[in-house]
C-alpha cells in the first residue's frame, strides 16, 4: 500500500487514507476523481487496470451525504483498492468514469438508478433496474414507496 500512497503523493492529489479497511481504502475529493482515476489506471507503478464495481451509500440523518465507492482492481500487481468520494444529498454528482473504464457505464447506471447520483458526461445515463418512468431512488433513506404504478397496485 505504501508504493500506491507515495505514487497519488507525487501526482499531488490530496486524499485522506481510511484506516482499518479491507480492501484499503483511500478518500478524496469529487473534483479529482477524473485524474485521480486516470493516474490508478496510466502510471505503470500503479496500473490498475480493471474497476470492478462502483457502489453508493445514503448515510442520511445528520451527514446528509451520499457516498459512492469505487473498487478498482490491478490485475498484474493482484492489488485491490478502495476509493471513496462524499457527495451532498441535496445535488450529488460526479464525474463519469465511461472514458476510462468501459465497466463503469452499468455500474454508474446502477448508482444513478437507486440513489440519484448524476454521473456527468456518462454517454448513456438511464435508469437500468427500475422502469423509465419509476418515481424516486429505492435505495435512498427518505424514499416513499409508491402505492401504484400504471394504475396496478403494488404491494410490499
Amino acid at each position: 500500500m505504501e508504493n500506491i500512497e507515495s505514487a497519488i503523493r507525487a501526482s499531488g492529489i490530496e486524499f485522506t487514507r481510511v484506516e482499518s479497511t479491507s480492501p484499503p481504502t483511500l478518500l478524496i475529493e469529487n473534483d479529482d476523481l477524473g485524474s485521480f482515476a486516470e493516474l490508478l489506471k496510466t502510471d505503470g507503478a500503479l496500473y490498475f487496470d480493471h474497476l470492478a464495481n462502483i457502489t453508493g451509500i445514503d448515510n442520511g440523518g445528520e451527514k446528509n451525504t451520499i457516498e459512492v465507492i469505487y473498487h478498482f482492481y490491478s490485475i498484474p500487481f493482484n492489488q485491490l483498492l478502495a476509493v471513496k468520494i462524499v457527495l451532498p444529498r441535496e445535488k450529488p454528482e460526479v464525474e463519469s468514469l465511461c472514458g476510462l473504464y468501459k465497466s463503469a457505464n452499468w455500474f454508474e447506471r446502477e448508482v444513478f438508478d437507486m440513489f440519484g447520483v448524476v454521473f456527468t458526461n456518462h454517454p448513456d445515463l438511464r435508469r437500468i433496474l427500475m422502469p423509465a418512468d419509476w418515481e424516486g431512488y429505492p435505495l435512498r433513506k427518505d424514499y416513499q414507496h409508491q402505492e401504484t404504478y400504471r394504475d396496478i397496485q403494488v404491494k410490499y
